[in-house]
């Protein structure tokens, strides 16, 4: 398996989305179909698979690595599965792969358990999900990363909240603060490591999305998290 490094210099793209697992399987579908043309690749989250290993692990105590690896592996299958629905989609295994579909007009979904098997930098924890594997993906792809999940974006407070005020733009740094909210608890580290921002949106609205994806978060409902 070839390093970070290597992979880098041979393949570069602009946007990595990170369907969430929220939003499997009717809007995750209708989201992937919209971003044909785009030339973005997907990253889909474990979604319910991932839950049922968590759920599992309260009961047996798994290792860390047997439940990182797993949750790993429902993302592929979240991944394959959509895909399937989706005409103008294909599953990749690989960068070649991911390049490839691109160069024919295809959305290039990542099955990301062999791309990360040798390359997987990330803490063995439940406080890394999808969301933080998703930026190491983009990073390895120099790409910026949006991350589509089923509310709007950050919050003051956790919704359904009546006080809940949507939170457009924030540091990294703050976010620490936050505890729990819709990305997971390891990605704001991870964004000041890397110096790397990301955006958050409602899946729900493929519309948004690809707003971002076409001008950024100029007036757009979401929240970018900067890693400055």
């Amino acid at each position: 398996m070839r390093s970070f490094q290597q992979i880098n210099q041979v393949f570069t793209m602009e946007w990595v989305v990170k369907i969430g697992g929220s939003l499997f399987p009717e809007h995750a579908a209708a989201l992937l179909e919209s971003l044909e043309g785009t030339g973005a690749a997907v990253v889909c989250g474990g979604g319910a698979f991932a839950d049922m290993v968590r759920y599992h692990d309260r009961k047996f105590g798994f290792s860390d690595t047997a439940n990182h690896e797993a949750a790993i592996m429902c993302m592929d299958i979240t991944g394959r599965l959509i895909s399937d629905l989706v005409e103008s989609a294909v599953p990749v295994r690989t960068v070649t792969d991911c390049r490839e579909a691109i160069k024919r007009g295809l959305t290039p979904v990542i099955l990301p358990s062999g791309l990360l098997r040798y390359t997987d930098p990330a803490e063995h924890s439940w406080r890394v999900t999808s969301d933080s594997l998703s930026l190491m993906i983009a990073h390895m792809l120099k790409a910026k990363l949006l991350i589509a999940t089923d509310v709007d974006g950050i919050y003051t407070e956790r919704p359904p909240a009546s006080d809940a005020k949507l939170i457009n733009d924030i540091s990294a740094k703050d976010l620490l603060s936050f505890g729990e909210t819709s990305v997971d608890e390891a990605l704001p580290e991870l964004l000041i490591e890397l110096k790397s921002d990301c955006y958050v949106v409602n899946g729900k609205y493929p519309s948004r999305v690809l707003s971002i994806l076409r001008a950024g978060a100029s007036e757009c409902v979401c929240t970018v998290i900067r890693g400055d």
